[in-house]
């Protein structure tokens, strides 16, 4: 979502209006982002899509049928979220020890299995990565935070059950089935995996960090390449796209 959807923290109309339209198309669509689950919870419940995995996929969240409440679906199982929370508490007080420098972002609040950290441009992000798989924590950066979890999960897992569990969609098959577009590091599993892939422009950035570059890169930043993303989806008129998921 974050820079892929939007530009500098805004969701541009034409973006909205994209993502309605794919839903009229009949085109499922899942944002999948590092975003907290508090911010995930409104998008499920108000935006044209079809649910949103939430917390570099620490959980999915989706609309229930009567269109008033919120289905949670975590990657941890229920009875042991508890538990996590706990961990990441312990695991937050070691990067504080550790980099002192380091400051929890300013939406920690909202989140249900993530810690997220400023990033700041500087050796002090990497040294909060250190920090956090030291204590067990799996860590990631993306264009805004410094990322930690527990469970050995990332987008691309988390993903790929969400289209079995809910979909009925199988890994083999999610290949050629899903386009999916992203703009940073974390997404490196997603453009590894899929066939159809999509860079915002300002993935530009990442690229010398990406195993695996997307297939093509818009020429718009943020919501405007997404835009472009959408328009070449609804475009192309094949069987094959109309019958895709757009992550």
């Amino acid at each position: 979502m974050d820079e892929t959807l939007t530009y500098q923290g805004r969701l541009p109309a034409s973006t909205y209006a994209a993502l309605a339209q794919l839903e009229a198309s009949g085109i499922r669509v899942v944002p999948v982002t590092a975003a907290p689950a508090g911010w995930c919870d409104q998008m499920a419940r108000m935006w044209p899509v079809d649910g949103v995995i939430a917390e570099n996929g620490g959980l999915f969240l989706r609309r229930s049928s009567d269109g008033h409440r919120v289905e949670r679906n975590y990657w941890h199982s229920p009875d042991s979220i508890e538990h996590v929370r706990e961990q990441l508490k312990y695991i937050a007080q070691v990067v504080e020890k550790a980099v002192p420098q380091a400051q929890e972002a300013d939406d920690q609040v909202f989140r249900l299995t993530s810690l997220a950290y400023r990033r700041t441009g500087t050796d002090a992000d990497h040294h909060i990565v250190d920090a956090l798989r030291q204590a067990g924590a799996d860590a990631t950066i993306n264009n805004l935070w410094v990322l930690g979890w527990i469970g050995g999960y990332d987008k691309l897992t988390m993903s790929l059950r969400v289209l079995a569990s809910t979909y009925g969609i199988d890994t083999g098959a999610a290949r050629e089935l899903v386009a999916y577009s992203g703009d940073s590091t974390n997404d490196a599993p997603m453009f590894e995996f899929f066939k159809h892939t999509a860079g915002v422009s300002t993935v530009i950035d990442y690229l010398p960090q990406l195993p695996t570059p997307p297939r093509w890169i818009t020429r718009g930043p943020g919501g405007a390449g997404f835009v472009e993303f959408a328009n070449a989806i609804l475009q192309s008129g094949s069987t094959s796209a109309r019958d895709a998921s757009a992550l």
